[in-house]
């Protein structure tokens, strides 16, 4: 189930940032890991829209895409602080190669990754993703999958997420972090 490519360690106390595809549940496995690991958890989307005074669907209308991903590129900076926490980024976070790096140098990443089945049934749930506006969610994140998939593969961990509850995702995590 697990596919693991680091030598079983104890976790080292990086920070802990959670990619992967939107709808995996990167937000709420966060939280759940967050609290069993006795650290803050950090919601980078949450923290994009503090800042902007506004929200991700505001900002991707108002300014656009490119925008929104340096503002994404920033907040995320600001919070690879080095503190011990667990942070949930935006699907496309991973994906800028300066946001990538930094998290590859700073934190440690483990990719979320789900059928595409599972992600469609759960983001039809909200209405507020950008990307999927006027277009079927299933295409878009097959075309999303396409491209990102071998870039989360960057991240050092791999923790399948489908249809088992999200408790399931953050034991699983656990351990591959050893914790």
């Amino acid at each position: 189930m697990l596919q693991n490519r680091l030598v079983r360690a104890r976790w080292s106390g990086k920070p802990i940032v959670l990619v992967g595809l939107m709808g995996v549940g990167k937000s709420t496995v966060g939280r759940r890991l967050a609290q069993r690991l006795g650290l803050p958890f950090v919601d980078a989307d949450t923290e994009i829209e503090a800042a902007a005074g506004m929200a991700i669907a505001d900002i991707f209308d108002t300014f656009g895409e490119a925008y929104f991903r340096d503002g994404e590129r920033r907040v995320i900076a600001r919070l690879l602080d080095g503190s011990p926490k667990v942070i949930a980024t935006g699907g496309g976070a991973f994906i800028n190669d300066d946001t990538r790096a930094l998290i590859l140098d700073t934190a440690l990443a483990i990719w979320l990754d789900a059928p595409i089945d599972v992600l469609a049934e759960r983001v039809q749930r909200r209405d507020t993703r950008p990307l999927l506006r006027n277009r079927k969610p299933a295409e878009v994140l097959e075309e999303l999958a396409r491209v990102r998939n071998p870039i989360y593969a960057e991240a050092p961990i791999r923790v399948p997420s489908d249809h088992t509850p999200h408790e399931v995702t953050v034991k699983a995590i656990l351990r591959a972090l050893n914790a």
